[in-house]
């Protein structure tokens, strides 16, 4: 985030400024709290607090209201959007670490197979020894042959 960014979860409007880069009432945002629709911080004094996040999030009720969509149906969707969010805020924390684990280890290996095939970590320039056994499978009982009745010959 550079330095005259706007951090998008910061709580910074009250309701009545959000209601209006909302295009909607106070009053309904007061509803949609309660159904926890769009849920906005509170401050100690209990004021509801509102980042941009939860102004396009207002927005996008609004649209999707507009488009027939009912309450519940929203409630889901900002639900899955949220969680979507959230997933991506861990996948790119999980880029993040592995950038800087590749760029600690340039060329090192991570991890191998061991002898039992479980994944074994490796330090840094440590080589695994390559098994080269043969190993034969007997089974523990014989199996019979497999005889053909048209191989038979009868006296008829």
């Amino acid at each position: 985030m550079g330095e005259n960014d706007i951090d998008e979860d910061a709580p910074i409007f009250a309701i009545a400024v959000a209601a209006e880069l909302s295009g909607m009432h106070p009053q309904t945002l007061r509803q949609y709290d309660r159904l926890g629709l769009v849920v906005p911080a509170r401050t100690q004094g209990g004021s509801r607090r509102y980042s941009l996040r939860h102004v396009e999030q207002l927005r996008e009720v609004a649209r999707m209201s507009a488009d027939g969509i009912g309450l519940p149906a929203i409630v889901r969707i900002l639900e899955l959007e949220n969680r979507v969010q959230e997933l991506h805020g861990r996948v790119r924390d999980l880029e993040d670490r592995m950038r800087a684990e590749l760029e600690k280890r340039p060329g090192a290996r991570v991890f191998a197979a061991g002898s039992t095939g479980n994944v074994v970590t490796l330090r840094h320039g440590t080589r695994v020894r390559r098994a080269t056994e043969v190993v034969v499978w007997r089974p523990r009982t014989p199996i019979a042959p497999v005889t053909d009745d048209r191989d038979q010959t009868s006296d008829d």
